[in-house]
């Protein structure tokens, strides 16, 4: 093991514990809130980089456009990824990112944090309640309103699916505004969308017509997760004899990961790309996806293809795909055949 993992393990234990009560005794400015106020400009702190944390982001970027529609978004992030993820959303001003390295790039580090305080904004969000970096970024920039992430008891109590890192903060959102006077709605939370466009999505069924070579429905797997996410090959080689058996009259393609690892191995098509947007669009033409919590599971979903995700190790109430005829399963006390089911009603739907 990399003796780096065990120092950031324990510098982020480390910050935690400085940063956990940043923002609690924050009382928002009394400037005469009503529901003739206009937000006009938001940020939103999420200083990481994984694809699914990213992802994850989406329902509050619906959230706010829906309820502010000419307001302009920047996005506090880390790495380069979020400015292919939400190039689509047209709201979304400047995304102002960290390097992944910060002691290598340690000045370029410095004026990324500096510049969070050129504009002032009229409410910023930090997503993660246990993020250091985010409850920092909340309490240094320059903003009317300020959410740190805390959920109330009164959402606890409200929402049983409040632990869900894709809806509380669109809960903490509501909750926050609808106590300054503006009214808010209480319709569903939005579901995770990548926002392909006709063009992505055209492309991605050439693409796809050209993996199968047929015109047979397609099942999508991915087989990789990391850490102990990641399923056995005897269990992935097993379930997927059944889908073969079960499902012979549709096509199976298996979604690679970058270290080009198959727990089937290799026997199914194969697809896989460095365009996070293209994975998206291949997936978006298939009838179903099954794969393991992961980034790809959360592209998935995101890319509005019926979403299966398998849980062994991570907490579903916090992780799963929802909404748009998506499933999560606990393989510890589901069969395959009991997951094979799923995947047969979901069909039934498509």
């Amino acid at each position: 093991m990399s003796i780096l993992k065990p120092i950031n393990a324990l510098r982020r234990k480390l910050m935690h514990s400085i940063t956990k009560n940043v923002g609690k005794s924050y009382t928002p400015k009394n400037q005469g809130l009503s529901t003739n106020i206009e937000i006009k400009r938001v940020l939103i702190s999420r200083p990481n980089q994984r694809l699914g944390n990213l992802l994850l982001i989406t329902p509050l970027l619906q959230e706010i456009i829906t309820m502010f529609p000419q307001c302009k978004i920047d996005l506090f992030v880390k790495g380069n990824l979020s400015s292919i993820l939400f190039e689509n959303y047209e709201n979304i001003d400047r995304i102002i990112q960290l390097p992944k390295k910060p002691f290598k790039h340690l000045i370029k580090y410095v004026q990324v944090w500096l510049s969070l305080r050129k504009r002032h904004y009229d409410i910023v969000i930090n997503i993660d309640n246990d993020s250091s970096s985010g409850r920092l970024s909340t309490q240094f920039v320059n903003s009317t309103y300020k959410i740190f992430g805390d959920t109330s008891e009164e959402i606890k109590l409200k929402y049983k699916d409040f632990k869900h890192l894709a809806k509380y903060p669109v809960y903490n959102l509501r909750e926050y505004l609808f106590n300054q006077g503006i009214e808010v709605n209480e319709y569903p939370i939005p579901v995770l969308n990548l926002k392909l466009s006709t063009t992505e999505i055209e492309k991605g069924k050439k693409t796809l017509n050209d993996l199968v070579n047929n015109t047979k429905k397609t099942i999508c797997i991915f087989t990789f997760a990391t850490g102990n996410k990641c399923y056995s090959e005897t269990w992935w080689s097993s379930f997927y004899e059944k889908l073969k058996e079960e499902y012979s009259n549709y096509n199976i393609i298996e979604v690679l990961p970058i270290e080009n690892i198959s727990k089937i191995g290799f026997k199914a098509p194969t697809f896989y790309s460095n365009d996070i947007r293209e994975i998206g669009s291949v997936i978006a033409n298939t009838e179903v996806f099954i794969g393991a919590d992961s980034g790809i599971m959360h592209l998935a979903s995101s890319s509005l293809t019926p979403t299966i995700g398998l849980f062994s190790v991570t907490n579903q109430s916090v992780y799963e795909p929802y909404g748009n005829n998506n499933m999560s399963i606990n393989t510890n006390n589901k069969s395959n055949d009991d997951c094979i089911k799923i995947v047969t009603g979901i069909l039934g739907k498509s």
